[in-house]
């Protein structure tokens, strides 16, 4: 007799991992494929199928899939592309809310730049205006110098802000050229703001150093009634008495004038206060005189009004 059994097949070591849904779908689909075909073979020739000692021909047994093609289902596919779609969303909305704050900023800037501009522009008009007319010998010649010094402010305004359009704009040599124009502008803005800051500080001065002070009054006093003692002692000849009086007087006018110089001295107290500060802070070191900082001072009065232009010219960059 023959074999009637059918070895089974070995066993394969590893482990089956569990199949998805979509596998079981295909697996079933294809068993109901198998059967079908098996159905089709029996109805077609009219055999009953196996019996007794008969092994059943190759061609009714079910195909044993031995490779299956899995098709790989992304599971979270969706979700990842929300939460991506989600943060992208956010990132975009964070930058577009950095850039407009960033815009708000550049804007308050821009209007506080341009606003300090046009008062500083205002202010040197006004200086460089007033100290050109008091050059003029006659009120024609006066009004002239006005008009001058006035349009000068107004190029040394706006020149800087049309030569910074003009380089951009790649045209280079008239750029040159309005610079050229603006130094020439702002040196004459800069000596007119020297002229008038000068000339008032050193007439503030004169008016602070005449001022008559308790102490110098009673110096005045003192000094009056020595003299006088002086004059009626000496009348007869000069002698012990005579000397006496003309040193008393010696030392009166000694005490009048360290009063006139402690007014002359308080006319300016910011630039002694100044001197005292740096020598303070340095330790002695440096000792900077109190006419130094009157320089400084002067320079940095005339020149602030005209940097208008330039200010204007920064305000407007975008």
């Amino acid at each position: 007799m023959g074999d009637t059994s059918i070895a089974p097949a070995a066993p394969t070591d590893a482990p089956r991992r569990p199949k998805t849904p979509a596998e079981r779908q295909r697996a079933f689909r294809q068993r109901q494929r198998e059967k079908r075909k098996i159905a089709l073979a029996s109805a077609g020739t009219g055999s009953p199928g196996p019996t007794g000692n008969q092994i059943a021909p190759a061609a009714f047994e079910p195909p044993v899939t031995t490779c299956v093609t899995v098709t790989p289902v992304t599971v979270g596919a969706l979700p990842i592309t929300l939460v991506a779609e989600d943060v992208t969303s956010r990132v975009t909305d964070e930058i577009t809310v950095s850039r407009r704050h960033v815009a708000e900023r550049r804007s308050i800037t821009s209007y506080c730049l341009t606003a300090a501009a046009l008062a500083l522009a205002v202010v040197g008009i006004v200086m460089n205006g007033w100290f050109a007319r008091t050059l003029g010998s006659t009120d024609l010649a006066g009004w002239t110098f006005l008009a001058i010094g006035t349009a000068n402010d107004i190029v040394a305004l706006t020149v800087p802000a049309a030569a910074a359009r003009l380089w951009l704009a790649r045209q280079r040599v008239t750029a040159a050229v309005a610079w050229l124009v603006w130094s020439a502008s702002f040196v004459f803005a800069l000596i007119s703001g020297l002229g008038f800051a000068s000339v008032n500080i050193a007439d503030t001065a004169l008016d602070r150093a005449s001022r008559v002070t308790p102490a110098v009054t009673i110096a005045q006093t003192a000094l009056r009634d020595a003299m006088t003692s002086r004059d009626r002692e000496c009348a007869g000849g000069v002698g012990r008495y005579c000397r006496e009086r003309e040193q008393a007087v010696i030392e009166r006018q000694r005490a009048l004038d360290a009063a006139v110089g402690s007014v002359e001295r308080a006319v300016d107290p910011q630039t002694e206060a100044a001197s005292k500060i740096v020598a303070w802070l340095s330790a002695g070191n440096a000792n900077p005189t109190a006419t130094d900082f009157a320089m400084l001072r002067l320079l940095l009065l005339s020149l602030l009004p005209q940097v208008g232009g330039l200010l204007l010219m920064i305000g407007r960059v975008r």
